[in-house]
């Protein structure tokens, strides 16, 4: 089927199967390996994508879902070379350990920060649950997010 969407700011116009994922067409067909599958149920968060502004799980979301739709992945972050605030904080802060939820983490937290510049840290730990990390006790993670929950949220900050 022929599907038209747009992906970090990108078009495209591409011809898969219906039955592909979200997560499988951004790591197959668009080499954009930064979104990680882990339980591929929902269950794990790994795979979050920020579709239409909202923090979604890509393994469960088919391609004719995302027609017409504009979607971000953990590679929207950087800028120019550049980590956004967002991952320094994550870095500065020691919220990443293993590094297989960060990118889920991140873009659950980026979609948190778009709609709530100022979440509080129930509304972070909220907005994260969806999010399991093995590594660490999700401390450092709202205190990362805490960190850069102010000022100018637009994607690549």
């Amino acid at each position: 089927m022929q599907i038209e969407f747009k992906v970090n700011g990108k078009e495209h116009n591409m011809n898969v199967q219906p039955t592909i994922r979200l997560v499988d067409l951004l790591r197959e067909e668009l080499g954009l390996t930064g979104t990680k599958e882990g339980c591929g149920e929902g269950e794990c968060g790994s795979c979050t994508v920020i579709m239409n502004g909202k923090a979604v799980n890509s393994c469960l979301v088919l391609a004719p879902q995302i027609r017409g739709q504009e979607i971000f992945t953990i590679e929207a972050l950087e800028q120019d070379g550049q980590l956004s605030k967002l991952q320094e904080s994550f870095i500065n802060n020691s919220a990443v350990q293993c590094g297989y939820c960060t990118p889920g983490m991140l873009m659950s937290a980026k979609a948190l920060l778009m709609v709530n510049s100022h979440p509080s840290a129930k509304e972070i730990k909220t907005a994260i649950a969806g999010n399991l990390c093995r590594c660490t006790g999700y401390n450092k993670i709202v205190q990362a997010i805490q960190e850069v929950a102010v000022g100018d949220q637009k994607l690549g900050t």
